[in-house]
């Protein structure tokens, strides 16, 4: 396994502590919030400062493209269109960045009873195609995320991958939402691990979205890591809700550790000297 791990700041959290912090404690990359005071329009005038910073600490970029208000499957073109025009403006930003990766919630928030459940699939498939195709000629990867209760949720992601080429980022804890426990998180990697790409390394002690500091819930990630093959390269990503960066700290321990002990082999899986996304 040839891994970077990184980890996904959060609203309220400055992103150039952020990037310092990671480069401190020892992450690959940073996988910035391009929502709330993350979106582009907020971080415009911090924009230089953070790709500055990325550089300067030789830290690498993946970004989590917005979700909020953005609406990639809807039934109504007008909004559709507005939506990824928004998209397409974020992955623009993300490979001025020089992010390798933009994570996509790819849902709708159409009403059910008033929308065919196919239909609303159909729009979000096309979204998807045309925003992992305008993402790759920029450099940049989309990896399209499991989202519980959403069009695409564990149980029918493989549609998704089945009818585009795009890759996948498993969110462990969305998993646990979808009603799956440790061995049925472990059967969808040895299902997909071909196009899973990326994962948000989420820990809970149930069914729900808790995004604690790794180890702190009851998530079985070494399980979890072994279900992928032996040759597998993706990037990790913590995904926890602190803005006390001694828990980043932390997660980043038990991470190498989970990595070293699915690998069997007393390494620690990390990837090789650029991390991702990083100035070469």
């Amino acid at each position: 396994m040839d891994v970077d791990i990184g980890f996904v700041t959060q609203i309220g959290m400055d992103r150039r502590e952020a990037v310092a912090t990671a480069a401190d404690h020892g992450y690959d990359y940073v996988e910035v919030m391009l929502d709330g005071d993350g979106a582009r329009n907020e971080l415009a005038p911090r924009r230089d400062a953070l790709r500055d910073a990325l550089s300067d600490h030789g830290v690498g970029c993946t970004v989590h493209l917005p979700f909020g208000s953005i609406d990639p499957g809807s039934p109504f073109d007008g909004v559709r269109s507005g939506s990824l025009a928004e998209l397409e403006a974020h992955v623009d930003l993300a490979a001025d960045l020089g992010a390798t990766k933009a994570t996509l919630h790819p849902t709708s928030d159409a009403w059910s009873p008033a929308h065919d459940d196919g239909a609303i699939g159909d729009h979000v498939v096309e979204s998807v195609r045309h925003l992992d195709g305008y993402a790759a000629d920029r450099g940049v990867e989309v990896v399209a995320e499991n989202i519980p209760n959403g069009r695409f949720d564990t149980n029918r992601i493989g549609e998704l991958l089945d009818r585009t080429d795009v890759s996948m980022c498993l969110d462990t804890g969305h998993a646990r939402v979808d009603g799956r426990d440790d061995d049925g998180i472990a059967a969808l990697v040895r299902e997909h691990a071909d196009r899973i790409s990326h994962v948000h390394l989420n820990d809970v002690r149930g069914p729900s979205d808790e995004h604690l500091p790794i180890g702190a819930g009851f998530v079985d990630f070494e399980r979890i890591l072994r279900a992928f093959p032996d040759d597998w390269t993706g990037t990790l990503s913590a995904e926890v809700f602190t803005r006390d960066y001694g828990y980043l700290g932390h997660s980043l321990d038990r991470v190498e550790e989970l990595v070293a002990a699915a690998d069997g082999d007393g390494g620690d899986g990390r990837g090789g000297a650029a991390p991702a996304g990083g100035p070469e």
